[in-house]
């Protein structure tokens, strides 16, 4: 087994781990993996920092993995992304960086991120209210809204 096979060994173990909410064992191998830049490894490494898990919080490093992840075009990453500064979570809010988030994870097809800016947009608390970008958003995650 060469050193590849090994580390996508170690990644699948370590995202199981994850998975079955074992987080120190998850931080023991994702954290290398995540090291050498894998957007995976970086996603789960900056859940597991920003909640605590397995490992002491770090939020500054969370932001900085999950940013990492997130520019390389991993989708979970920059929904989750997008969340923290919808939140203010590990960052300072900030709407207009969560919609640009949100928007990029959307364009790939999570319908999750196509559903949080359709709201966004119909609420029209956080930025004005605009109703044909919602129902655009809105068809993007496949809701039917009338």
């Amino acid at each position: 087994m060469d050193k590849y096979e090994n580390r996508a060994m170690e990644l699948e173990s370590g995202i199981a781990a994850f998975e079955t909410k074992n987080f120190a064992h998850a931080i023991k191998l994702l954290s290398p993996i995540a090291d050498e830049g894998n957007v995976d490894a970086l996603y789960r490494m900056a859940i597991m920092l920003q909640n605590g898990l397995g490992c002491i919080e770090d939020t500054e490093k969370a932001h900085a993995f999950m940013l990492k992840s997130a520019e390389s075009d991993f989708a979970l990453a920059q929904h989750a992304l997008g969340f923290m500064y919808f939140e203010g979570e590990c960052v300072e809010k900030d709407i207009d960086k969560s919609i640009e988030w949100f928007t990029k994870a959307a364009n790939q097809g999570l319908l999750g991120s196509a559903t949080t800016l359709a709201m966004i947009y119909e609420e029209g608390k956080l930025v004005p209210q605009d109703i044909e970008k919602a129902q655009y958003w809105y068809k993007q995650a496949g809701i039917e809204k009338t």
